[in-house]
């Protein structure tokens, strides 16, 4: 697997200038949001998962008979406590699908586009928390890896992997991915899974990454995956096979059928999702992201405060 060699970036522009470009515009776009809106929300849900010894102190009423360190009580024959300072720096893992089914898009926005800029705002707000940041990127394979880091230069590379990466695959092997995440990061981290999860079963692996991270699922759609316009006879590609059918979309009938699996594709990763208890954020080309995220956010962090 990839961790820092050149790469070729065949479906952007191929001018380094533009490459910086397209990646300077996205930083300032959400480096923006990230100041304005969202960091706010990121900070308040993603809070420090433990807790470091930092010094001893006399005990006070009211403080913890549980808190009570005997060894320094014995030493001084006067009771003391344990002080403890709040473990804030996290481990943000993104696991980004770039198979060939993220070059679609009926807008003017990919779907790899959508997910690029979403990594991109979640990478900032977790740099503005002094957070580490590391990527997976995957298709049938695994693509690429940069280990967690902090720094403004990190997520800026983190960035153009995602937008530029020339992936050698096609196909999706989400499952695979997440085992690989679950061998080389060993503490727990919060795991943003972005990708439009057309793929074959991934159940248990999701399972098993849900119990030892803190998974977030963020699914990235396109209207036209879901809904036909009623526009005659045309030709439906499966992007990752290259495998073709023609369809009539002018017939009802084709249009309903085609809803209809789509609805039941969402359906059960709904169901595999809730039944491990991973929260999920469904994202669609097009469309503002940031009601949604805010959204999410809102939600999880009062479902935390009632705990």
């Amino acid at each position: 697997m990839n961790s820092g060699m050149a790469h070729r970036y065949p479906e952007g522009p191929s001018d380094p200038e533009e490459i910086l470009k397209k990646i300077r515009g996205l930083e300032i776009k959400t480096r923006a949001l990230v100041e304005t809106a969202f960091a706010g929300d990121y900070h308040s849900v993603f809070k420090g998962r433990g807790m470091n010894f930092e010094d001893v102190r006399e005990y006070q009423p009211g403080d913890e008979i549980r808190a009570i360190d005997w060894n320094v009580t014995a030493r001084l024959g006067s009771p003391f406590v344990k002080k403890f300072t709040e473990e804030r720096e996290l481990t943000v893992m993104l696991i980004v699908d770039v198979s060939a089914s993220g070059n679609f898009g009926s807008t003017s926005q990919s779907k790899r586009e959508l997910a690029a800029e979403v990594a991109c705002l979640l990478a900032f707000s977790a740099i503005r928390n002094n957070d580490k940041v590391g990527l997976l990127l995957f298709s049938d394979r695994l693509e690429f890896f940069i280990a967690p880091k902090k720094g403004r230069s990190h997520t800026l590379r983190i960035i153009r992997e995602i937008l530029f990466f020339d992936p050698m695959g096609r196909g999706t092997d989400a499952a695979a991915a997440l085992d690989h995440l679950n061998k080389i990061i060993t503490r727990r981290a919060v795991v943003f899974l972005i990708s439009d999860f057309q793929a074959p079963d991934f159940s248990r692996e999701l399972a098993v990454t849900a119990r030892r991270h803190d998974l977030i699922a963020i699914r990235i759609q396109d209207e036209r995956e879901s809904i036909l316009p009623p526009i005659g006879l045309i030709t439906l590609e499966d992007a990752e096979t290259g495998d073709q059918i023609e369809i009539n979309a002018a017939d009802s009938r084709v249009r309903a059928q085609f809803a209809q699996l789509a609805q039941s594709h969402l359906a059960e990763t709904m169901r595999v999702l809730r039944q491990n208890r991973i929260d999920r954020i469904d994202l669609r080309t097009g469309d503002d992201y940031l009601p949604a995220l805010r959204s999410f956010f809102k939600q999880r962090e009062r479902r935390l405060m009632v705990r």
